[in-house]
């Protein structure tokens, strides 16, 4: 679990309650005990759990979590992840934003996991990207790993990745790597560096000018990525990205790749439906 959710946390109870949830305070009275489950409705995979776990300790410690699933379990409608007993005002201030959390990660686990099962029998992997909900990347990039994908990088700082506006504003490839590389020797990081072709002869430059980690080839056709990778020889790792649909992607891992980045498993995903209902 990534170091700041527990301030994070703080944040996200702040924004949802305010100076008080004071519909609950208002018609609960303070003593009153409840017992809320988890219902999923839809079938996928869950993920959150174990941040939910935390969502509840954060709020009222007393509360008390009976666990049936856990994150990367399949599930369907009518399972049951888990049970919360407790304070009935604190089941109420709680449940919307552990719903929120459960919903979104579980609709990115799921299509993740659809997404890795089309690349099943071949060597490649499927990668998240940065095209993440601002505040909620840590969640999302879990999510993804949940459900069987790969993080590319976290952020701008835990990789080099130079693209094609980098490479334009550096003056070409040659510049743009030995600029990273140079950078890289005099401030003594060690990160991998990773170089975005939008053609052959970006390509050829890249391999000639060398000291990269991996090559992401842009927008190119699956006849051009399969003769790519035959060019590279397995030199450095290839990432196919731009274009890739749910459709085209097993056609693209088949082409030798080493990876494929997906922006879908995390900027337009479905929540997975559930609910959090009320025990009698």
């Amino acid at each position: 679990m990534f170091d700041n959710l527990d301030e994070l946390i703080k944040l996200w109870f702040a924004e949802d309650i305010g100076d008080g949830d004071h519909t609950t305070l208002s018609s609960i009275p303070a003593d009153a005990m409840g017992k809320q489950q988890l219902i999923i409705k839809e079938e996928g995979i869950v993920a959150g759990i174990e941040v939910a776990k935390r969502v509840f300790a954060a709020f009222d410690p007393e509360l008390k979590m009976t666990q049936y699933l856990k994150d990367g379990d399949r599930v369907k409608p009518g399972d049951v992840a888990f049970v919360v007993e407790g304070r009935t005002q604190s089941l109420l201030q709680t449940e919307r934003l552990m719903l929120n959390i459960m919903q979104r990660m579980s609709g990115v686990a799921t299509r993740t996991a659809e997404y890795v099962k089309l690349v099943e029998g071949t060597k490649c992997r499927v990668l998240d990207t940065r095209k993440t909900t601002p505040g909620l990347r840590m969640l999302e990039k879990e999510a993804v790993r949940i459900g069987g994908g790969c993080n590319h990088r976290i952020g701008l700082f835990d990789m080099i990745l130079l693209k094609d506006n980098h490479v334009d504003f550096a003056g070409g490839i040659a510049n743009a790597i030995r600029r990273a590389q140079e950078y890289l020797k005099e401030k003594g990081k060690n990160l991998k560096i990773e170089i975005e072709v939008r053609s052959f002869a970006e390509l050829q430059e890249a391999l000639e000018t060398g000291g990269i980690d991996r090559i992401m080839l842009d927008n190119f056709s699956p006849a051009d990525t399969r003769k790519a990778v035959e060019i590279i020889g397995g030199r450095v790792e290839v990432e196919s990205s731009g274009g890739i649909t749910y459709d085209t992607l097993r056609e693209y891992a088949e082409c030798g790749v080493d990876v494929i980045s997906v922006g879908a498993l995390t900027h337009s995903v479905k929540s997975l439906d559930m609910s959090f209902k009320a025990v009698k």
